[in-house]
C-alpha cells in the first residue's frame, strides 16, 4: 500500500506550531537554558555508543510535543511500518524501498510481491564474502598469474559516492589492497587513476544497475581498451567484474556470468552501498568489516522502527529540520564532522538528502506551497572553522548545524585529539552564547584600547549567538558506528519526506539534462543534426565547436 497523502499544513499540529513559533521565534537559547535547568538532560538521547544532544536547538518541550503531534497526524508510524514491510512506497516507479532488507537478520522475512527477499540478500552476501576472501588472500590470480594489488570502482552517483565515502572514512581499517574510484565522464579523471596502475594486478569493478549509464559505460569501455593494449581479450574475465541487473550486456562486455553481482530494483541508487554495490567496500576493508558496517545500520533500523518518537534519533532529527525549514525558513543545514576521516561525508549526504527530498509536487501530484528539501553542505572541523564558520557565527542566515565527534581517536594521539575535541565543544558553545557588548568591552579594555577605539570596534566584535546546533557524540569511529550514522541520516530523509507529503525515492529531475545531453552530443559529432536551442545555448555550442 502507498503512503497516505496528508498535506502537513492542513493539520491541527501545523497550525499550533505556527502559533507557537510566533511566540518563541525571538527566544534566545541562553534564556531557554536558564528557564529549564534540566534542559541538557531532557533534550538528549543516549543509545548504544551514541549520545545525541539536541538541547542547543531553538525549541522548548512544547515545540517538541507539537512536532511529535505533527508526525502522528501525518501517520509517520504507519509509514514506517510500510517502509520496513516492503510496501510499494516508491509509487511513481512502482517499487518498494528496501535498503533496510539488505542488512536485516537472516531469520527475518521481508516480502515483495509475495516473495521473501531475505534469502536472496544472503545469497549475494555469501558471494561477496567468498569473492572478497579470494581476492584479499591472493587465491584469485590475474591473467598472468599475479595477485591483485589494486581495485578500481567504476560507477557514478550512488554507485560511487557511497563506496568511495565509506572506504575513505574507514581507511584506518583498510587491508593491503589499494582502492581507486572513477566516476566523472571527464576523460582526465580515469586517465589520472590508471596512469600508474599495472593492468596485470588490477581488478575493475563496473557498477551500473542497467549497464547503460553513459558516464560509467564510457569510462568502462575506455579503461577496457587501455587494458587490452597490454593483455589479450580473454584476460578481461580475470580482471573485470560487474554489479548489474543486465546480465546479457555485462556478458557482451566480456565479464563472466559468475563474476556478476546482482542487485534489485527495490534498492535506490543513493542507498545502494548496502547491496552488491558495496563490493568495493568489502574488497578494501575485508568482508568482516563490511558486515560490521551492515550490522551497525541494522541496529539503527531497529532503533528507528521501535523507539518512541521522543527517544527516536532519526525522528527527532527529521522533525528539527521541518521546524527550521518550514517555520524559521532556514534553507540549508551544515554537517561538520570533527574527524578528517569523514571528509567525504557531507558530499555523500548531499546526494542522499537533496536528490530524495528536492521535490515540488506532493503525493497527489499537486504543486506544493511550502518548502521541502534542504541544501546540505559541510567540511570537517577544524578546517571548516577557518573557512565558512564566519558566515554561521555572524552572517545573516540561520544555519542549523550537526556537529559529529568521537570520544576516542583511532591512532591514540590524545594531544591532537584533545585539541580537536576542545574545538568541537567550544564551537557549539560559541554559536549558542555569542558575545555581548559588555563582554567585548571587557575584552578590549584588557587589550589596552581606549574608549574611542573600543566604540569603533564594538559593533564588529559582537556575536548574537542563538545559532542552533545538534551534537552527535560517538564513542569511536568503527565500521559499525559508521553504519549506524549513515542509516540515521537515511531514516531522517524518510521522516522528512513523510511529513512533507512527497515521494522521496524517485529522481526524475536528473533525467531532462541527460536527455538533452544526448541530443547535443549528436550535434557535436554530426553538424548536420541541427536542433533548435535557445540563443544562449546555441551561442555556447557554436563557440565550443569552433574552438575545441
Amino acid at each position: 500500500m502507498a503512503l497516505k497523502a496528508i498535506n502537513p499544513t492542513t493539520t491541527e499540529a501545523w497550525s499550533k506550531l505556527q502559533s507557537h513559533f510566533n511566540n518563541i521565534k525571538n527566544s534566545h537559547l541562553k534564556s531557554l537554558f536558564a528557564n529549564q535547568p534540566s534542559r541538557a538532560k531532557d533534550l538528549t538521547i543516549e543509545w548504544e555508543d551514541f549520545l545525541v544532544d539536541y538541547s542547543k536547538n531553538r525549541i522548548t518541550n512544547k515545540t517538541l510535543n507539537e512536532l511529535i503531534s505533527l508526525a502522528q497526524e501525518v501517520e509517520l508510524g504507519d509509514a514506517i511500518d510500510k517502509y520496513f514491510q516492503g510496501d510499494i512506497i516508491n509509487v511513481t516507479e512502482g517499487r518498494a524501498v528496501l535498503h533496510t532488507a539488505l542488512r536485516t537478520n537472516s531469520e527475518n522475512e521481508v516480502t515483495v510481491n509475495g516473495e521473501n527477499v531475505v534469502p536472496g540478500v544472503f545469497e549475494v552476501k555469501s558471494k561477496i564474502k567468498d569473492f572478497t576472501n579470494r581476492i584479499v588472500s591472493g587465491a584469485h590470480k590475474g591473467h598472468t598469474g599475479k595477485a591483485i594489488t589494486d581495485i578500481v570502482n567504476i560507477g557514478i552517483g550512488g554507485s560511487d559516492l557511497g563506496p568511495a565515502m565509506v572506504v575513505d572514512s574507514l581507511q584506518f581499517y583498510k587491508n593491503h589492497l589499494s582502492t581507486h574510484f572513477v566516476s566523472n565522464v571527464d576523460g582526465d579523471h580515469y586517465k589520472e587513476v590508471i596512469k600508474n596502475l599495472n593492468p596485470e594486478t588490477t581488478l575493475f569493478v563496473v557498477v551500473s544497475k542497467t549497464f547503460t549509464t553513459q558516464e560509467t559505460l564510457s569510462n568502462a569501455n575506455s579503461i577496457r581498451a587501455w587494458f587490452l593494449e597490454s593483455l589479450p581479450e580473454e584476460a578481461v574475465s580475470k580482471h573485470f567484474v560487474a554489479v548489474s541487473t543486465n546480465i546479457e550486456s555485462v556478458k557482451a562486455f566480456g565479464i563472466d556470468e559468475e563474476n556478476i553481482f546482482p542487485m534489485k530494483d527495490w534498492v535506490g541508487g543513493r542507498f545502494s552501498l548496502w547491496s552488491a554495490v558495496g563490493l568495493s567496500i568489502s574488497l578494501a576493508l575485508g568482508y568482516e568489516n563490511y558486515d560490521a558496517l551492515l550490522e551497525g545500520a541494522r541496529k539503527m533500523d531497529e532503533h528507528f522502527r521501535t523507539a518512541d518518537f521522543n527517544q527516536n534519533i532519526p525522528v527527532i532529527s527529521g522533525l528539527l529540520t521541518v521546524w527550521y525549514n518550514n517555520f524559521f525558513k532556514a534553507e540549508s543545514e551544515a554537517i561538520i564532522p570533527y574527524t578528517q576521516y569523514l571528509n567525504q561525508f557531507a558530499t555523500y549526504l548531499q546526494q542522499g538528502i537533496m536528490e530524495s527530498n528536492g521535490k515540488s509536487v506532493d503525493r497527489e501530484g499537486k504543486k506544493i506551497g511550502y518548502q521541502t528539501g534542504t541544501i546540505i553542505w559541510g567540511e570537517p572541523g577544524t578546517n571548516s572553522q577557518h573557512a565558512f564558520f564566519q558566515l554561521i557565527h555572524q552572517g545573516t542566515k540561520l544555519i542549523p548545524s550537526d556537529f559529529i565527534g568521537f570520544v576516542k581517536s583511532l591512532h591514540n594521539n590524545s594531544d591532537h585529539h584533545d585539541k580537536l575535541m576542545s574545538n568541537y565543544l567550544a564551537q557549539t558553545e560559541a554559536l549558542m552564547n555569542g558575545k555581548t557588548e559588555e563582554e567585548v568591552v571587557v575584552e578590549l579594555k584588557g587589550q589596552g584600547l581606549n574608549d574611542d577605539e573600543i566604540n569603533k570596534l564594538l559593533p564588529f566584535k559582537v556575536f548574537d549567538g542563538n545559532k542552533p546546533t545538534t551534537s552527535i557524540l560517538i564513542n569511536k569511529l568503527t565500521p559499525e558506528s559508521l553504519g549506524k550514522l549513515i542509516a540515521m541520516y537515511e531514516h531522517k530523509i524518510f521522516v522528512q519526506g513523510v511529513i512533507w507529503n512527497i515521494y522521496s525515492y524517485d529522481q526524475f529531475g536528473v533525467e531532462l539534462g541527460k536527455q538533452l545531453a544526448k541530443t547535443i552530443l549528436n550535434e557535436l559529432n554530426d553538424t548536420s543534426a541541427s536542433v533548435a536551442h535557445d540563443a544562449s545555448t546555441q551561442q555556447l555550442l557554436d563557440y565550443y565547436r569552433r574552438n575545441r
